[in-house]
């Protein structure tokens, strides 16, 4: 029996495994993804997530996130979790998110515009990141959102901060 990797860094049986295993490329670390980490805001640069119709599944009546949606849920968390274990203050950046309520800004690179709308990958996206980080997403009060068309290099760019408090 093999192992299937999980989000967070802990091996799971494949006997356990109620999902199906995505593919290697969708668990490949990217290092040439521009990831900017501070010590009060991440910044990443990620792929842009399945559609909103190609997230969720019917499974016996019920809606459940799709194996395209774990797969890039795994694949971002990855990202994000590899990106924190290089960074110098990723304690820093830690205490400073999980203790104050949050922004996320979101920009989606689209190969056009009009074909996807602005808010279907933000669940995704932000459960993703919120996960991978070890913090409730119900702490994010701010949430901005822009769209973008970019032919050649279809991504999102995702800050997570603390929020200005009024």
């Amino acid at each position: 029996m093999g192992t299937v990797p999980h989000a967070l860094g802990t091996v799971l049986p494949s006997h356990r495994r109620s999902q199906p295993r995505p593919s290697p490329r969708a668990l490949a670390f990217d290092d040439s993804v521009p990831v900017w980490i501070q010590r009060d805001r991440l910044a990443v640069t990620l792929p842009v997530p399945p559609s909103i119709n190609h997230q969720y599944a019917t499974v016996n009546g019920r809606r459940v996130l799709s194996a395209a949606g774990r797969g890039y849920k795994m694949l971002a968390a990855r990202q994000v979790l590899v990106t924190l274990a290089r960074c110098a203050h990723r304690h820093d950046l830690l205490r400073t998110l999980r203790a104050d309520h949050l922004a996320l800004s979101i920009h989606f690179y689209f190969t056009s515009p009009l074909r996807r709308d602005v808010d279907g990958g933000l669940k995704i996206a932000q459960d993703a990141l919120c996960e991978a980080l070890g913090i409730n997403d119900n702490r994010v009060l701010e949430i901005h959102l822009y769209k973008h068309r970019d032919r050649a290099h279809p991504r999102i760019e995702v800050s997570l901060c603390p929020a200005v408090r009024t």
